[in-house]
């Protein structure tokens, strides 16, 4: 399948690199492609120059938001959350009609230190204003309340755990699904919450989950749903 991935940070790169490894034409889709390859430097988490990265993924593209769009038959958005709309505006209406879209942003606002907070919550998310500007785009929130190397590789945690999906359209969950599946989660830790109104629940997971990080001083955790013995 031709899948574009918004983002070349460190969410980015995990997800493409998965998905090359899984047999899929892969695009990475940035603001300015030329640009993102001639810079220098490890970037904020310490990772290498992207044209390293790129260097050692041949097989892997790089292009615009724009270019990345057009070349998919799915997308993923790995973007940041304060870049995340203009990444679709650039990315082009036309380019996004109708396709599905896996939506891993979440609106987190670091203007004032750590741990951040949320940019939005409470009535309205993130997901919810993605699926509002662009309605012919299909989004389904998910993998937005784990690490990117968790997100890829589940069973680097030895006990089953759960991550959550929502959005509007039934047959976009059902492609979304699938393509976790090829990641290694079962379809009992994937748990659909329904439509994309439910991405405020999953995007406030966040404080909960930096104060964990911060806390565990790793990122190799998930929440596990466990429901009582008797619950019908």
């Amino acid at each position: 399948m031709k899948i574009g991935v918004f983002g070349t940070g460190a969410v980015g790169q995990t997800l493409a690199e998965k998905l090359d490894s899984l047999g899929h034409e892969v695009m990475m889709g940035t603001r300015d492609a030329q640009q993102s390859m001639v810079r220098e430097g490890k970037d904020g988490m310490g990772r290498p120059p992207l044209k390293d990265w790129m260097a050692a993924h041949p097989k892997v593209k790089l292009g615009t938001f724009a270019e990345a769009a057009a070349h998919a038959q799915l997308l993923v958005n790995a973007t940041s959350g304060f870049g995340a709309m203009e990444a679709l505006k650039l990315a082009g209406e036309k380019n996004l009609e109708g396709k599905t879209m896996l939506d891993i942003s979440n609106p987190l606002d670091f203007s004032k230190g750590f741990p951040p907070s949320l940019t939005v919550c409470n009535t309205d998310s993130l997901g919810e204003q993605l699926q509002r500007a662009f309605p012919h785009l299909k989004v389904v929130k998910g993998l937005n309340t784990l690490t990117a190397g968790l997100m890829v590789a589940p069973r680097l945690l030895s006990e089953e755990h759960h991550i959550f999906i929502c959005g509007d359209d039934d047959d976009a969950k059902s492609e979304v699904c699938a393509l976790l599946h090829s990641f290694g989660w079962t379809e009992a830790e994937i748990i659909d919450l329904g439509d994309i109104t439910n991405a405020r629940g999953t995007e406030q997971v966040l404080p909960i989950w930096v104060r964990l990080y911060g806390n565990l001083r790793t990122p190799m955790f998930n929440f596990r749903i466990v429901l009582a013995s008797n619950a019908g």
